[in-house]
């Protein structure tokens, strides 16, 4: 059987395992376009607004389900519009193909129309790129692409393909299949060796993440660190690899770090580390931990060896999956129940907040929305002062959710909503986004409409660009520049595609508006009227700036 190339890859897409795809169709790869044509409801096309927006879908489908996102967008500018998306999947260790249309192979070097060299855009961005030039070569590539995606730790591939070799037709034979790559499990001498270590110490702590974890896995990591009661902490924006309600769990890791989760990391004599990589805001800047040898006993446990020692040299590596770990794992004991119980007692505290000085109170929403979402709820969020609140104040249990991005990508919140509620039509999907924030991708609101995965928005309205007005209050305080935002009529807005939308000002009326929310068949916007002045949980603008000028007088 002779097809060609576009046929083919769409072919060996299936095979691998991939049933949708999101992106923006260009002429770069209109044959990949006309394979589509015939396997819908086998492998669907997500028509999105933006690249960027499809991108971000991606990037959220592999965190979400363990399973390469396939975004596909045209050349130069297509692809340049997504690279937010490929650094986001990159920094969130998420597995995705990136399939991108190129000019022909007769005019690559020249700087043809729109032509992009692709290993050297996108090398230190993704974990591979790649231009196949031969379309029988299109299954051995693919394969390896998956491969490469899904193991060791996963993120995102850029292959290139040009649209002459989209349309050559070849007697290549499509997969068959994916690969079953087995997980790394401990050698029994490096288990036997970690076991001893933490029974050794008086103050163990475990810190956990990544994208790759199981729900047999997550289980059998939480029967361990009950077992052998060590307290727990999740790696920035990883809160949801780990029972949030269990006795051991003690908070996260991550940017607006609680005093007591500093206080843990950097206290304990013992840390054993678990799929993570050792990010900034993992680490508080790298202060808590010094490089390369830190004062902790650290015992390292990653897929890929290259994030062993990377930046830490641990006192032992273990090259093992998070989920042959979890269940080699054998309870230790050790006399650290005060320990334990202080890191649980400062996570619950850490909880709660003032009432914040606000028409609408982000502390009240929290607290509803703890005690009306599902268990099953899927939360998301993109970047700003906002995502504190799902992130710090909102618990995961175990079959919870959360796709926020590591990167820190402003937009990222609703199209990755979007994505979650394709995969899962039945799960109820929050996305929290500042003002800013949505603005950044509220087109995808079509994208939503269109596929009939419409989340529940809640749009946190205060007028300015948070985080950034939270810096420039505390380095130039009183001197605004460029943070002020002039808002459209997001209501009005989000009823333009077809969404319920209400405007929220006042607290005692946010739980009725959910309710209208959860209720809706075509998805949910609440703007929330959010005053400039909460702009931090526990710190308004108006003492940041007080606090700023009386420093400037000492």
């Amino acid at each position: 059987m002779t097809q060609n190339g576009g046929a083919l890859l769409v072919d060996c897409l299936m095979a691998l395992g991939a049933t949708k795809a999101f992106g923006i169709p260009g002429e770069s790869y209109l044959a990949v376009l006309d394979a589509l044509h015939d396997t819908r409801g086998r492998l669907d096309f997500v028509l999105c607004r933006h690249e960027g927006g499809a991108a971000f879908m991606a990037a959220a489908w592999g965190k979400l389900t363990g399973q390469p996102g396939i975004c596909m967008v045209t050349r130069g500018p297509g692809v340049t519009n997504a690279a937010i998306g490929i650094h986001t999947a990159m920094q969130d260790s998420a597995p995705m193909l990136v399939l991108v249309g190129q000019v022909a192979t007769c005019m690559t070097g020249r700087e043809a129309f729109q032509e992009i060299d692709y290993p050297a855009v996108f090398g230190s961005m993704a974990k591979w790129a790649v231009q196949i030039d031969r379309a029988d070569r299109i299954p051995e590539i693919l394969a390896r692409a998956w491969k490469t995606a899904t193991t060791g730790r996963p993120g995102p591939v850029v292959i290139a393909l040009p649209e002459d070799m989209l349309t050559a037709t070849t007697d290549a034979q499509p997969l068959t299949g994916p690969s079953r790559i087995a997980e790394p499990a401990p050698l029994p001498a490096a288990l036997d060796q970690t076991l001893a270590l933490l029974a050794q110490a008086r103050r163990p702590l475990i810190l956990t993440g990544g994208c790759t974890w199981t729900a047999e896995g997550k289980t059998a990591l939480q029967r361990f660190a009950e077992a052998s009661d060590i307290p727990v902490l999740a790696a920035f924006r990883f809160q949801d690899c780990f029972d949030n309600t269990s006795p051991v769990y003690a908070g996260e890791a991550g940017v607006g770090m609680p005093p007591h989760v500093r206080r843990l990391i950097a206290e304990c004599d013992v840390l054993l580390a678990i799929n993570v990589r050792f990010g900034e805001m993992t680490t508080d800047a790298y202060t808590l931990l010094r490089v390369p040898q830190p004062e902790q006993v650290l015992i390292h446990a990653h897929a890929s060896d290259a994030e062993i020692g990377k930046i830490y040299q641990p006192r032992l590596g273990i090259q093992a999956g998070p989920n042959a770990l979890a269940h080699a794992l054998r309870p230790v004991t050790g006399p650290w129940a005060d320990w334990r119980k202080a890191a649980r007692s400062g996570y619950l505290a850490s909880m709660q907040a003032p009432a914040q000085p606000s028409p609408v109170d982000m502390v009240a929403v929290m607290d509803h929305l703890r005690q009306t979402l599902p268990e099953d709820a899927i939360l998301t969020n993109g970047a700003g002062n906002f995502a504190v609140w799902p992130n710090k104040f909102f618990a995961f249990g175990p079959r919870a959710r959360l796709l926020a991005p590591q990167s820190g990508a402003m937009g990222y919140g609703l199209p990755a909503a979007i994505a979650a509620k394709i995969a899962h039509p039945a799960r109820t999907v929050v996305c929290f986004a500042g003002d800013g924030d949505f603005q950044m991708s509220c087109a995808e609101l079509a994208t939503a409409a269109q596929a009939g995965a419409q989340p529940i928005v809640l749009v946190l309205n205060n007028g300015i660009y948070g985080t950034i007005r939270a810096h420039q209050e505390r380095t130039y305080p009183a001197r605004v520049s460029g943070t002020t935002m002039q808002n459209p009529d997001f209501v009005m807005l989000a009823k333009a595609y077809g969404f319920h939308a209400e405007r929220v000002t006042a607290t005692g009326d946010f739980p009725a508006a959910f309710a209208q929310a959860m209720a809706s068949k075509t998805g949910a916007l609440l703007d929330l009227d959010i005053s400039p002045e909460a702009l931090t949980p526990r710190q308004t603008l108006t003492q940041m700036r007080e606090a700023a000028l009386a420093k400037q007088e000492e």
